[in-house]
């Protein structure tokens, strides 16, 4: 299943940013910051790696739906997708 160009660039765009966010918290870390501090910037990272991966099923979800046909012969039946989600949740 190709996806759609917009969604590779905002996947790609949430990507860029988590790896901002991981490159700041390494410098918390080497600058000795307090641990809530740490644990907090982690915390966004996790919801924005989710994020991307939502955006990503969303994407593989619609097409489903759009094309069922094309999907599966793709090996992307909805179920293939459902189960992608589940893993997301």
């Amino acid at each position: 299943m190709e996806l759609p160009e917009a969604v590779v660039e905002d996947v790609r765009k949430r990507l860029h940013r988590i790896a901002g966010q991981i490159n700041g918290v390494e410098r918390m870390l080497d600058e000795g910051r307090e641990c809530r501090d740490i644990v907090q910037q982690l915390s966004a990272a996790t919801k924005a790696m989710e994020q991307a991966g939502f955006r990503l099923v969303a994407a593989g979800l619609t097409f489903c739906i759009e094309h069922p046909e094309e999907a599966a012969a793709d090996g992307y039946p909805m179920e293939t997708v459902e189960r992608m989600f589940m893993r997301l949740a």
